[in-house]
């Protein structure tokens, strides 16, 4: 199997009580990191899993009804802390950064799509189908900014619906396969319904055994170890309640069952890089 070399940014975060995410934690306000996977595939080179927020999301969020979605959430972005400028303190280029896998397409995961034009993307079209089929509030009041996907109305992403369907390995039966970007089994999109449209995990290997990043699919590492999900209101807000804790239950019990497996939510303050957290 190909071995996929690996490491996590943090671009920017946001604040939100804590019990919003996950059911009897505290009212108090906590941070979410909008953590991004960088990963080096040997034969297509740099690879991003997400963008988290960059400037063109508080441009996109500056005026209203858009100012509502920074309002609910308040987003914290120096512009040294943009994605595209940590990459170019560790010496690679926007131009150098070859695909973009979108778990799903919510503000603070395509914020920074625009900062990185060469790039392929890789996207559920599913979630994109959803994305069309609503108006500009519909989209905002679920998280969605259309203005941050105005370059596929020239460049077409790359679905994963469209690459080869794929079983997963032991011990993800539990998951309902996987679909390979690449072809050679070294990244495998896994489908982790309930809190997006088309939204998805990825799972890699990087020699020391699986990585399973879970985007949004648990707003960290506690609330997986503790089967714990956001209260109902949330979940439906966004989703479904039904199929999210479904999808929840299941990386608890891949947890409990699998603990060499790396589970790696997109917003726990755990897996933050300055936090001491090594990959």
């Amino acid at each position: 199997m190909v071995k996929l070399e690996w490491r996590l940014y943090e671009a920017g975060y946001c604040t939100h009580p804590e019990r919003a995410t996950r059911q009897g934690a505290p009212m108090r306000a906590c941070v979410f990191p909008a953590l991004v996977a960088l990963l080096k595939h040997p034969t297509h080179g740099w690879i991003l899993f997400d963008t988290g927020y960059s400037e063109h999301f508080l441009q996109a969020t500056a005026a209203f009804p858009e100012r509502l979605y920074r309002m609910v959430t308040p987003v914290h972005l120096s512009p040294q802390a943009s994605l595209a400028a940590q990459l170019r303190r560790d010496g690679i280029a926007a131009e150098d950064i070859a695909w973009i896998v979108v778990s799903h397409l919510h503000g603070d995961h395509v914020g920074g799509l625009a900062d990185f034009p060469k790039a392929r993307v890789a996207v559920s079209r599913a979630a994109w189908d959803d994305l069309q089929a609503r108006s500009r509030l519909g989209a905002l009041r679920i998280g969605l900014l259309p203005t941050l996907m105005e370059q596929w109305k020239t460049a077409v992403p790359h679905w994963f619906e469209d690459r080869p369907a794929v079983e997963l390995p032991p011990p993800f039966h539990a998951f309902d396969g996987g679909l390979d970007l690449f072809g050679d089994g070294s990244l495998l999109m896994v489908p982790l319904p309930g809190h997006a449209a088309g939204h998805v995990g990825a799972l890699f290997d990087d020699g020391q055994g699986p990585v399973f990043l879970v985007a949004d699919a648990s707003w960290s590492s506690q609330a997986i170890r503790d089967n714990t999900p956001p209260p109902a209101l949330v979940t439906g807000w966004l989703g479904s309640t039904t199929i999210y804790r479904d999808t929840l239950a299941r990386l608890h019990d891949l947890q409990r069952t699998a603990p060499q497996v790396r589970l790696v939510p997109s917003h726990c303050p755990e897996w933050r890089p300055h936090a001491g957290r090594r990959t």
